[in-house]
């Protein structure tokens, strides 16, 4: 007997690989086939497509762009998609990410009358408490309309699943929370490591003092308010202390580039490019950074308090979610940043406690839940239609 089919959609092959492989053994050991569609010109996380190799996913190459005002890229995406869900039967079909999961979903439309369930994971909507008005007015609508077209909406932090129940929610269509894609928490914690011998590794000196980033380098990850606040540190004839690493790459590097020259900080920030060792970054650094503009519920920073280094982030949604103390949530200016920085080297702590319910066991027992819940209304739907073709 053919296995049902699940098709994984994101906009970025990279994607799948850095979030999405629990769900993905979730599904194939409850009997699913599952195809993976994203533009594999574009694995942006990491440039390893390699990594699906041998995991039993069947890929297509779909040319999503990133960018929604990317009209043609995604027109072409548009017919691309179409024509793999004519050629293949889909029973389920999870879509992410804000161009991937719009485009699922407004093809998806003509085969949820034959029975298909549609899912969308929000990994943090666009329209966000403080967000520009601009997102509100382009994304918050979009979302509106696909409403009718989504059997479970996901959602990953406290503000989106309330703004979902409020303002998103439609006719048969479940709307949930599950603590994003979740960490070993154990396994952070545990992880033996000869910190001397990494930092040495690095050029870290024994008495420099070592903050970390980690996310792409980006507008929206925000490491410029840092790099500024180093800035300020330095007139204060601190700088001799301090190591900078952003582990991430991204856009904006050649400005950040710039603007590392323009602070007088070579010596102090490193931008490392791509890491695939961050846990053992973490391990050996003294204070994680995340002045991140925009969250869904961050990995990165769960990693962080898992491994048990003191943490400054800033006051956003999904942030907020994981840091309960507002100490250590800090404003979007360079001179928050310096205060929180110096005091967290001064204090030699910061906030370090994480949820059990971000580990990776509980998010694995919400995801199954869900998934069963689906395959079930699924073969409730084509036993009808059975019964149906026998009148």
């Amino acid at each position: 007997m053919e296995k049902e089919k699940v098709l994984i959609i994101a906009t970025v092959s990279g994607f799948a690989a850095q979030f999405e492989m629990n769900n993905i053994h979730i599904l194939q050991s409850l009997g699913y086939e599952v195809h993976y569609a994203a533009n594999f010109y574009n694995p942006h996380y990491g440039k390893d497509n390699q990594r699906l190799e041998g995991t039993g996913i069947i890929c297509h190459q779909v040319d999503f762009a990133r960018s929604p005002f990317c009209i043609k890229e995604n027109g072409k995406a548009y017919r691309q998609l179409k024509k793999l869900m004519k050629e293949c039967t889909f029973g389920i079909i999870h879509c992410h990410t804000p161009v991937g999961g719009a485009l699922g979903r407004i093809v998806g439309r003509k085969y949820r009358k034959d029975g298909t369930k549609v899912l969308y994971t929000a990994h943090g909507f666009h329209f966000f408490q403080g967000a520009p008005l601009w997102n509100w007015l382009l994304y918050f609508p979009i979302e509106w309309l696909l409403a009718k077209d989504t059997d479970v909406l996901i959602t990953i932090n406290e503000e989106d699943y309330r703004r979902a129940k409020k303002y998103l929610a439609a006719k048969n269509r479940s709307i949930e929370k599950v603590q994003g894609v979740g960490i070993d928490i154990e396994e952070y914690q545990t992880y033996k490591l000869d910190k001397g011998k990494k930092r040495k590794e690095l050029g870290i000196l024994p008495d420099q003092y070592l903050l970390i980033s980690i996310g792409e380098l980006t507008k929206r990850k925000n490491h410029q308010i840092v790099i500024k606040a180093l800035g300020l540190i330095k007139k204060e004839c601190r700088e001799k202390k301090i190591k900078y690493l952003i582990c991430g790459e991204g856009p904006e590097r050649k400005r950040l580039e710039r603007l590392i020259r323009k602070e007088g900080l070579e010596e102090v920030v490193l931008l490392s490019g791509y890491r695939m060792d961050t846990k053992e970054l973490l391990k050996i650094s003294d204070c994680f950074l995340f002045p991140s503009k925009q969250e869904g519920l961050p990995v990165a920073l769960m990693e962080a308090m898992a491994v048990g280094v003191p943490v400054v982030c800033s006051n956003i949604r999904g942030n907020k979610d994981l840091v309960l103390k507002g100490k250590w949530l800090v404003e979007q200016s360079p001179k928050a940043y310096k205060e929180a920085i110096i005091e967290v080297m001064k204090e030699k702590q910061g906030y370090t406690t994480l949820s059990a319910s971000c580990d990776r066991k509980a998010v694995e027992k919400e995801y199954r839940r869900i998934y069963m819940q689906v395959k079930k209304d699924r073969e409730l739907w084509q036993r009808k239609e059975k019964k149906i073709q026998h009148i």
